[in-house]
């Protein structure tokens, strides 16, 4: 499936776009708010601005994504592959990153806060000037 494809279809009102294959897409600044990108491919993807509010990407392989400023709020993550993703300046206030693989990712300056973060891969990840789950600062 294409962005343009995609695009189309969440306009139109759909909403389940399961195990889409979308590597290396160029989604800056859209509005994917509800939908099903469960098992996704968007490795490589430009999300930044995007409004993913609510969004379902579970298990989705984000490797590389670009989810710069992205709204993320009350997201499921669960079990995601974020390796090396950056998310600098993202919201992602009550997502569940529930076993993701956050490796290296970049969390500068996230808002973290009320996120699951239960069993997630963490080594080499960034989170200076991140707001934590409990809502403290890291610094």
């Amino acid at each position: 499936m294409s962005v343009d494809d995609l695009l189309k279809r969440y306009h139109a009102g759909e909403r389940n776009f399961k195990g889409v294959n979308l590597i290396g897409g160029y989604l800056n600044g859209v509005n994917l708010s509800g939908a099903s990108l469960k098992g996704a491919s968007l490795s490589e993807v430009d999300l930044s601005k995007a409004n993913l509010v609510g969004v379902d990407l579970t298990e989705a392989s984000l490797v590389r994504a670009n989810l710069t400023g992205a709204n993320l709020t009350g997201a499921n993550l669960s079990g995601a592959n974020l390796h090396e993703a950056k998310l600098t300046g993202a919201i992602l206030d009550g997502a569940v990153l529930k076993m993701a693989d956050l490796i290296d990712a970049d969390f500068t300056a996230a808002n973290l806060e009320g996120a699951n973060l239960y069993g997630a891969h963490m080594m080499g990840t960034l989170l200076q000037g991140a707001i934590m789950p409990d809502g403290k600062i890291n610094n």
